[in-house]
């Protein structure tokens, strides 16, 4: 595809840039002063002249133009890298374009043995699904069909897994939290039984599972982990698009074909992980004589108690099961001052996508995964290629790592968080780049996971140097804190974030980057046609 060159811009200082600039220069979050105001210094600086946010922050940003980040984008979401999907030939060839790429720039290898490559053990599993799933109450029998009306996958690493005339319970919300005194499984034994649950966690209440805001109790990872514990052999989500954040369709295309786990470690595991429609499960509490809604709004309350249906399931899926590997690419470049060279400020980009699917309705099979992630990965390059090609390196060294196997559940960045190639504490902070804003500039910024780290002092001070303001998460409810990288790095005790879609763009009426970013979830997101488009704007892209 040519480049747009007439569209090609320097950026306007990206805002983020400065502030892994600041961080990286040798400012502790709790070093931004407590207001903007406080430095004395005019609205086009960060900070005094000759401060950290001043020099290396803004001359990266001078650095990066919409053109150095369109030529990552094109090239990785081209069809010869073949939607990047783990341990395939396209997966190879980004390992290679990324380590060849932070090589050329002057960044060092930051894996073992001064190998660019973290490897790690992946199996792959290619279910054989029936068509039809049957449920039964006596005489009655209700036959759902696959990919209309269900998905199931397994959490087993073997060659067939199966359930056999299993009893389904239906759990409320699935969730087990003694701090909120909330337990959606008290006095039911769930051992060989499948438990039925809604999606998200209990929303109605600001005191109570932090209310709208969802955590990790309400995503599906979680929901089957939990039902696992309680020993049950399978667990059906039902999904809607309000309480999952995206259309079926998503779930369609992201559960269907092979997918890749971390090799068994001896915990728990579902012999099948199933989403069903919500109507499909409708029909499923209908055969026991009860209302889906009724039950639904029983679950809304702290005395809720299983209800077991009187319904029972067998499935049974072939498992093509496959040892495989991919890797994270790691890449460094050495801190400047003796004292501080041993922090680092990690930048991480997935660089996997969904590889080769099911075909759309044009025949494309191929997900090229443009916004998701070529185009934090293409971020995270032009800012380490910024940074290298500086007169004298940040103070704190600066750690790119390029994660694989995102999209199968945060694999790369689990795995390097359990196999860290630098203690956890000297990480200073992470900062991930997951898809990015091609809508347009923005007078905010859209903090993921605010309050929740000390980043976000030193990211109101950098924001409001540039006359922006930081607003939380647009939306709440999706659980976005929970479904990047940075969620590996929080949980071993890292300041970690990302900078979510915009709010508001400049020039355009409100409520108008809501309708592009929910047409962007419903039409592209994790369909083929996630491709880059002249209807980019480019000049967003470093916002």
């Amino acid at each position: 595809m040519p480049l747009p060159s007439s569209r090609f811009r320097q950026l306007a200082r990206p805002w983020v840039i400065v502030l892994a600039g600041g961080l990286a220069a040798g400012c502790a979050p709790s070093d931004a002063p407590e207001s903007a105001a406080a430095t004395g210094s005019d609205s086009a600086g960060l900070g005094p002249p000759g401060s950290p946010f001043t020099q290396d922050g803004e001359r990266v940003a001078a650095a990066i133009t919409s053109e150095t980040l369109l030529e990552h984008v094109l090239a990785l979401s081209g069809d010869d890298f073949e939607g990047r999907g783990p341990a395939s030939a396209g997966d190879r060839v980004t390992q290679r374009y990324l380590s060849e790429q932070l090589a050329a720039i002057g960044f060092e290898p930051a894996a073992a043995d001064g190998a660019w490559l973290q490897p790690f053990d992946i199996v792959g599993i290619d279910p054989v699904v029936p068509e039809t799933w049957e449920f039964n109450v006596g005489d009655e029998a209700l036959e759902l069909a696959r990919w209309d009306e269900f998905v199931a996958t397994s959490g087993a690493q073997v060659e067939r897994a199966s359930v056999e005339d299993a009893e389904v319970v239906f759990v409320g919300y699935g969730i087990e939290a003694p701090e909120y005194d909330w337990n959606d499984f008290k006095g039911q034994d769930l051992s060989g039984k499948v438990p039925l649950m809604m999606n998200n966690d209990p929303e109605w209440d600001p005191d109570l599972f932090e209310g709208v805001t969802r955590l990790y109790y309400g995503r599906w990872m979680y929901k089957y982990e939990s039902a696992a514990r309680q020993g049950a052999v399978g667990a059906i989500i039902i999904h809607t698009t309000p309480s999952a954040g995206y259309p079926w369709q998503v779930v369609q295309t992201s559960w269907t074909g092979e997918y890749f786990r971390l090799p068994a470690t001896g915990a728990p595991f579902l012999q099948i992980e199933a989403f069903v429609t919500e109507a499909a499960a409708a029909q499923l509490v209908a055969m026991a004589g009860k209302d889906l809604t009724a039950l639904v709004e029983s679950a809304r309350s702290r005395d809720f108690e299983p209800v077991p249906l009187g319904v029972t399931t067998s499935l049974a899926l072939d498992l093509g099961v496959t040892k495989t590997q991919t890797a994270n690419v790691l890449g460094v470049l050495p801190g400047s001052d003796p004292e501080l060279a041993d922090e680092f400020v990690i930048l991480t980009a997935h660089h996997d996508h969904l590889g080769v699917g099911v075909p759309d309705d044009s025949g494309d099979d191929i997900y090229n995964g443009a916004r998701d992630n070529a185009l934090g990965v293409s971020t995270v390059l032009n800012v380490a290629a910024a940074y290298a090609a500086l007169p004298e390196a940040p103070r704190r060294s600066i750690l790119v790592a390029f994660v694989g196997a995102e999209e199968q559940g945060l694999l790369g960045s689990q795995y390097y968080a359990q196999n860290p190639t630098v203690p956890p504490g000297r990480m200073a902070a992470n900062m991930n780049f997951d898809g990015g804003n091609i809508w347009g500039r923005s007078p905010d910024v859209t903090y993921i996971g605010y309050g929740k780290s000390s980043l976000g002092p030193v990211t109101e001070f950098v924001a409001a140097r540039q006359g922006r303001g930081v607003v939380p998460d647009q939306y709440p409810d999706r659980g976005y804190y929970y479904r990047s990288d940075q969620f590996n790095f929080a949980k071993i005790g890292v300041p970690a974030t990302y900078f979510d879609r915009p709010r508001r763009i400049i020039g355009r009426p409100d409520g108008w980057a809501k309708e592009q970013i929910e047409a962007y979830e419903n039409v592209r997101y994790h369909q083929p046609s996630d491709e880059y488009y002249d209807e980019w704007t480019l000049d967003a892209l470093g916002d």
